[in-house]
């Protein structure tokens, strides 16, 4: 039995639906409330818990032969923040997991994650991945990098198809090897049988490194006419988006990340998703104005 953590979001619920679709028994973390319900008619079975209730996370682990969890607090609020959730709740799961006998643990964490990061999301993945470390179970991190599906929408498809300006933060010319959330879900699901994954931390990026400015671009000759493109300083707001995507477009315009993909794609059988094929799919999802 292999327990999805996070599977009511969009990359756990796609490891979910991957997993199930090869005919593995799939069990998911749920929360009362939560939309679970097209899952369980592909055949997974839910079992009620939170990282935030350790006796819960014990009953979900019991009986499981590996864990794959992709949960986090990004975007949820409320008492669900990055030290309940992304440092707690998942030192809880952890330690659930490894009293359970859980054998197999396949953690999604952030490119860069770090206990030493001045970040505290970041931190936390750091921590996390020390712990995992240190538990006698047999483990994978993957480490994504800007997940496009994520950023490229809220930064440059969403207005470059509404015929907005594009804003980017500092001259938009740092260099990121954004991958599609596909890609990691289907690198987290080899993950769990691959021989060489167990132990190894995955550096997952797409199949080339681009700065928002190119992916500017992608878009322009997908869509046919140029896309209007401004910058504001670090340390200022960005129309349309909070405050907090704001502060991390400026930490990523503050280094580069180059990632290759090659070897690491073809060991473990994923085709990359680039950018144009991403604003291709984007553009084709859009209905066109007409006249």
């Amino acid at each position: 039995m292999i327990l999805v953590v996070g599977a009511t979001g969009r990359l756990g619920g796609l490891i979910a639906r991957t997993l199930l679709a090869q005919g593995k028994p799939v069990r998911i973390l749920v929360r009362s409330g939560s939309s679970y319900e097209s899952l369980v008619a592909a055949g997974a079975q839910p079992v009620t818990g939170d990282l935030k209730d350790p006796p819960s996370l014990r009953a979900a682990c019991a009986g499981a032969t590996a864990i794959l969890t992709t949960a986090n607090s990004m975007g949820r609020g409320g008492d669900d923040t990055v030290e309940s959730v992304d440092r707690v709740g998942n030192r809880n799961l952890v330690e659930a997991a490894s009293a359970e006998g859980v054998r197999r643990f396949v953690f999604t964490s952030v490119l860069g994650a770090s206990p030493e990061s001045a970040m505290p999301f970041v931190r936390a993945k750091g921590e996390t991945e020390q712990r995992l470390r240190d538990s006698g179970m047999a483990w994978t991190v993957l480490q994504p990098d800007a997940v496009m599906d994520t950023w490229v929408p809220a930064v440059v498809g969403s207005p470059a198809l509404a015929g907005q300006p594009v804003t980017v933060v500092g001259d938009g010319r740092r260099r990121h090897s954004f991958v599609a959330m596909r890609d990691v879900a289907a690198y987290a699901v080899a993950a769990l049988d691959h021989r060489d994954a167990e132990g190894q931390t995955l550096l997952i990026g797409g199949p080339q490194a681009l700065t928002w400015r190119d992916i500017v671009e992608v878009f322009e000759q997908e869509l046919g006419h140029p896309v209007a493109l401004r910058s504001v300083p670090p340390g200022q707001p960005v129309p349309g988006l909070p405050d907090f995507v704001a502060q991390l477009l400026a930490v990523l315009d503050s280094y580069d990340s180059h990632i290759d993909i090659s070897r690491l794609a073809s060991s473990y059988g994923v085709t990359p998703t680039s950018i144009a094929d991403f604003a291709r799919d984007s553009v084709a999802a859009t209905p066109q104005q007409v006249g």
